[in-house]
């Protein structure tokens, strides 16, 4: 079985060889790029299991990267880890909006890193193999296409990110049973990942806006969390 291949686009030379170092140590494949239009090219061009992408890079920044890799068919489902100096809860949003699977604010310790990279390729691989058992689930005048990783309401697909995505497939996959915000962080970020509550809360927000008039399929359960509307 060939190692998880995760590219690494970093411009600080010390920050990048740690990285790298750990990662390799750790068993993984790894590629590494200086500037962003390189890291964009490294990506498109090696298809990768995984990316760590700082930030504040040369060439092209790395929230336009994780924009255009959503906006790509081929690189739409790409997990993506955030890494950034910056620490306001705004980039965290804005980040993880534009469709990033996880953010670790610099500095950072190496074994926060590696449980992280493990967490998300570990949910990454999971829905790859649902994807394997089940192709669709239908949900009234929803169809969650499991296989092109798209979700369809009443004829229309909707453009959610891979985490909307993912959060949405979670929810619809267990129509009437409550999820508490830490079981969906787990289950669509990943294990050992310190992320704020409320960005669930960013997150179905945009969901239910997205879902139109039928923004109450996803039912709020007071002291607890979310369910997808019990249909039956």
């Amino acid at each position: 079985m060939s190692k998880p291949l995760i590219v690494v686009v970093e411009d600080e030379t010390d920050i990048q060889d740690i990285i790298t170092y750990n990662l390799k140590r750790e068993g993984y494949d790894v590629l590494t790029a200086s500037r962003g239009d390189q890291g964009l090219s490294l990506i498109q061009a090696k298809n990768p299991d995984l990316v760590i992408l700082d930030i504040m890079l040369p060439g092209i920044d790395g929230l336009t990267i994780c924009q255009q890799l959503r906006a790509s068919p081929k690189t739409k489902a790409l997990p993506i880890i955030i890494l950034s100096a910056k620490e306001e809860e705004s980039d965290i949003v804005i980040g993880l909006g534009l469709g990033a699977d996880d953010y670790i604010p610099k500095p950072f310790s190496p074994r926060e890193l590696l449980a992280r990279v493990k967490a998300v390729l570990r949910r990454s691989f999971a829905q790859k193999s649902q994807a394997q058992d089940q192709d669709q689930i239908r949900r009234g005048d929803l169809i969650i296409d499991i296989d092109r990783h798209q979700a369809i309401h009443q004829g229309t697909a909707l453009k959610l990110t891979a985490t909307e995505f993912k959060l949405l497939l979670v929810l619809a996959s267990h129509p009437g049973r409550a999820f508490s915000r830490e079981q969906l962080l787990n289950r669509v970020v990943g294990d050992a990942v310190v992320v704020v509550d409320r960005n669930i809360d960013v997150h179905i927000r945009s969901v239910r806006k997205k879902l139109g008039a039928q923004t109450g399929l996803i039912e709020t359960v007071r002291g607890v969390g979310y369910r997808f509307a019990d249909q039956r």
